[in-house]
């Protein structure tokens, strides 16, 4: 296979593994409507990130540091299902501006950051991967070093589209929403991802 090729199923890998909606969807919806399309995007590409990092992890190969961290499962399990408690109960009180106020510098970092660590702390990610990577035919991309990382490229590409879609099609729609149901967003998102965050830490 051409590199062309394993930067087009990165692609296709990435976007899929990123589009299913959960926590970190939620999150992206709700901080763009609150904080404009820049804190929505950051906060995709947090997950992005993560996303590269087990892609690169099942695409080298490295067998290691895939049971090292499925065999921690339940420590990661009970910091990102605490985290997602905490930025579940942060934004069912967080109260709706008037109009967006866009975030910037400190609050952009922490709105990457945030996704990232919830991203990074569900290392079943990995196998999810590992598992596409074989399904598609394309595990031996770990015996040749340049096809892996334009793989892993492919893959944070794929997800940094899915959230660049998601943010600026959610931004469209901000000007519609009133006080009242922005509102709502907050206390409907923050329900929703501390019931993730509940279920993480049940699963324990």
């Amino acid at each position: 296979m051409t590199d062309t090729g394993f930067l087009l199923k990165g692609l296709i890998i990435g976007f899929s593994i990123a589009a299913p909606v959960g926590p970190i969807g939620i999150l992206c919806i709700r901080r763009t409507l609150a904080q404009g399309r820049a804190s929505g995007l950051v906060s995709g590409l947090g997950a992005a990130t993560a996303d590269a990092i087990y892609g690169a992890i099942a695409a080298f190969g490295l067998t290691f540091a895939t049971s090292f961290l499925v065999s921690q499962e339940a420590w990661f399990r009970l910091i990102g299902g605490a985290f997602l408690c905490y930025l579940g109960l942060r934004t069912f009180l967080a109260r709706p501006a008037e109009e967006t106020s866009p975030s910037t510098g400190n609050g952009l970092l922490g709105a990457y950051a945030s996704t990232f660590v919830l991203t990074i702390t569900n290392p079943l990610t990995i196998l999810s991967f590992a598992a596409v990577f074989a399904g598609l035919g394309i595990g031996g991309a770990k015996g040749d070093q340049l096809s892996a990382a334009v793989l892993v490229l492919g893959v944070f590409a794929g997800s940094a589209l899915w959230w660049l879609a998601l943010s600026g099609g959610i931004s469209l729609f901000r000007a519609r929403f009133s006080l009242r149901e922005l509102r709502w967003v907050n206390r409907v998102s923050g329900v929703v991802i501390a019931g993730f965050g509940l279920l993480a830490l049940l699963s324990l």
